[in-house]
């Protein structure tokens, strides 16, 4: 993760969860109060985000607070291990919780899920691939819990790559428009995805010399009508009604890519909760 942006990120969550101050904790301890909050598991899950997020937005809040016992990013974790412990000022650790945890929870959740995806395909050479179906502000943490999980990005936003979907075929005509307007004014470096919804498209790629295809939504006999006349000449990425019930069935076809939006935009949050112990 770029480091900048996700000092940027903490500051501004912190400042939208404590607002003007924590009129609770700052009511109730002094500053001088110190305590160790320990971060727990109650489920089993892959860890993800604890010393490189949830420690963090400790740290942001105050440097001086000391993190140990971090469980590594693509830990399996089980219902009752500690996963991180911080000491400090009470009243900043109370502060820091919530922050901490929500983004933790949402990280092992899309890590979790994604593991389960790609235990599903293992041992075909296919890859598991997120989408741009992330949550707004927290793409970075996201796509970076879909790597802890063991899959793969696909593009980080609109400037990574060429994509040409479907209302850009509708809108220019056909493929073969689509993709002459691309390569006049794309550099050279990049290469042209394509949304194909059917195998006349697939061959209509070809003839473009489209470097990699999305199947939209194809079942698996035509995904493996596309494999046989597509395999080699491009990268064949299936997309669309994939579950953890089918993707077996969708990677035997013989495709390269699965790109899968339920990685992000629904993963569970796991539970995680935050104990407070004060130190006299």
């Amino acid at each position: 993760m770029d480091q900048l942006q996700l000092k940027r990120l903490i500051e501004d969550f912190l400042a939208e969860d404590i607002g003007t101050g924590d009129i609770t904790t700052s009511t109730i301890f002094a500053n001088a109060q110190m305590g160790e909050a320990l971060f727990i598991a109650k489920e089993p899950f892959i860890a993800a985000g604890m010393k490189s997020v949830a420690a963090k937005v400790f740290t942001t809040l105050n440097p001086a607070i000391i993190i140990t016992e971090t469980a590594d990013d693509g830990t399996h974790c089980a219902a009752g291990d500690v996963l991180f412990v911080a000491k400090g000022p009470v009243i900043d650790l109370l502060q820091a919780e919530r922050v901490a945890l929500n983004l933790v929870q949402r990280l092992s959740g899309i890590a979790t899920l994604t593991a389960r995806f790609v235990a599903a395909v293992s041992p075909l050479p296919i890859k598991i691939v997120d989408t741009r179906k992330t949550t707004p502000g927290l793409r970075v943490l996201e796509k970076y819990a879909v790597r802890v999980g063991g899959g793969h990005n696909h593009r980080f936003n609109l400037a990574d790559g060429i994509l040409i979907k479907d209302n850009h075929i509708a809108a220019c005509g056909s493929i073969k428009e689509a993709t002459k307007r691309a390569r006049s004014q794309a550099p050279h470096t990049l290469k042209i995805e394509v949304e194909a919804e059917n195998i006349a498209q697939v061959q209509e790629c070809l003839a473009c010399a489209v470097e990699i295809i999305m199947l939209d939504n194809m079942n698996p006999a035509q995904l493996r009508e596309a494999v046989k006349i597509a395999k080699g000449k491009a990268l064949l990425e299936a997309s669309g009604g994939v579950n953890i019930d089918n993707i077996r069935e969708i990677a035997e076809s013989g495709i390269d890519l699965i790109s899968i939006g339920a990685l992000t935009h629904s993963a569970p949050a796991v539970d995680i909760s935050m104990r407070l112990n004060t130190i006299n």
